[in-house]
């Protein structure tokens, strides 16, 4: 392997034509990162690569709620899922806003000192606690940890854990630099919606997202996500989603845990660790699933498979609870 992507070859992003284009587009201006690893790796697939750009950009990027709160949120998931490519992305994100203390606290694992912050950290880590957050910035909370359950699980999937080239990410001076240069576009103030009619696939809007932008894209993503499904027997992705709805939502996949056979049900395995533990897939899982028939499109959008029926339990399991202490 070499460069950032693990098992897929997208192509460059100068020569992106239609929505993949335009979301390319729409990150370098209200993003600030052109050609983000991220989401370039989910280009094979236009409606999976608009739907996770929709649901960041309106759920992290756009509306009232403090940018900072929602990038406590986002690295807590992160820190919970053992992405560290995404959780690194977010203590650079803190550094843009200019809290350069709690950006490095956060990275080293520490508790920050503010009850706030250690609130919205301490719920993105588990989204089962009460919401540390006013009732009208729901959406947005709950839409940025919902979309990095899903992020985190395709990057730790089909990414290397460097976040910049030979890990330099690993320097704190090189953080804060990296969080400076984008420390504009993170103080901007963006209208809500702009990425909706890039979306390619539509769903229910869930009942914590009301009808905002947010509801919106989320129902798109699960629309779009729901698709790799079809790259299994009906046998084995029943397997895989009522293997993800017995999981509470929170706890790690343990070490010990039984996986399908890796010869027999390749694809089965490959789902659900996607779901539940991505940072073990390992080269033997995916040479044992990809057949010459199956391209890069169909390899994102099983990966894509296994992460939404995470993030549904997740989501599930975050509604329940609300609805419990009301």
């Amino acid at each position: 392997m070499t460069g950032p992507f693990r098992y897929t070859s997208p192509a460059p992003p100068k020569s992106a034509t239609g929505e993949v284009a335009d979301v390319y587009a729409q990150l370098a201006t209200d993003f600030g990162i052109k050609d983000a690893t991220t989401f370039v790796v989910l280009s094979a697939s236009p409606p999976l690569l608009t739907a996770t750009w929709a649901l960041m950009r309106e759920s992290l990027l756009a509306g009232r709620a403090s940018r900072t709160g929602k990038e406590l949120v986002a690295a807590g998931v992160s820190l919970a899922n053992r992405c560290p490519f995404c959780a690194t992305a977010h203590a650079v994100l803190l550094h843009a806003t200019g809290d350069h203390g709690l950006a490095e606290t956060v990275l080293r694992g520490d508790e920050p000192e503010d009850p706030g912050d250690s609130g919205l950290l301490a719920w993105g880590k588990d989204m089962t606690r009460p919401r540390p957050f006013p009732e009208d910035e729901t959406a947005e909370y709950v839409g940025t940890a919902l979309a990095f359950h899903f992020i985190n699980r395709v990057v730790s999937s089909l990414l290397s854990e460097r976040m910049l080239p030979c890990g330099l990410e690993k320097y704190r001076l090189v953080r804060r630099t990296a969080g400076r240069s984008l420390a504009a576009t993170v103080r901007r103030d963006l209208r809500p919606g702009t990425s909706l009619p890039l979306l390619g696939t539509a769903g229910e809007t869930p009942p914590w997202a009301a009808d905002s932008p947010v509801g919106t894209a989320y129902g798109a993503l699960l629309s779009a996500a729901r698709q790799g499904a079809g790259l299994l027997s009906d046998e084995d992705a029943a397997f895989v989603r009522q293997s993800v709805a017995d999981w509470d939502g929170v706890a790690p996949l343990p070490l010990n845990a039984p996986l399908p056979d890796r010869a027999e049900r390749p694809g089965a395995r490959l789902a659900l660790l996607a779901a539940r533990a991505p940072y073990r897939i390992t080269d033997e899982d995916v040479a044992a699933w990809r057949v010459p028939a199956f391209t890069d499109h169909s390899l994102v959008h099983l990966i894509a498979f296994g992460a939404i029926c995470a993030v549904e339990r997740v989501e599930t399991a975050v509604r329940t609870t609300a609805e419990e202490r009301t």
